[in-house]
């Protein structure tokens, strides 16, 4: 029987402290992986993100292959 390989668990770039609790504590994300499920829009509009923060976290998903859903 084949083993599954462990799904890879980034976690979140530092960045300011209101940003990560707002991903935290709103989107009950704890890694890149789980940022992922949301749109752009989705977490801009969250208090907390802003541009900075925004930047730091699209830099972090590029870096390990990841990126936002589609906003639709």
């Amino acid at each position: 029987m084949a083993r599954k390989k462990p799904r890879k668990q980034t976690p979140l770039p530092k960045m300011a402290k209101p940003a990560l609790r707002v991903l935290q504590v709103e989107l009950g994300s704890e890694t890149l992986e789980e940022v992922c499920q949301y749109s752009r829009r989705q977490v801009l509009a969250l208090h907390g993100m802003g541009p900075s923060a925004m930047a730091i976290l699209e830099q972090a998903l590029a870096a390990n292959g990841l990126c936002f859903a589609n906003d639709s």
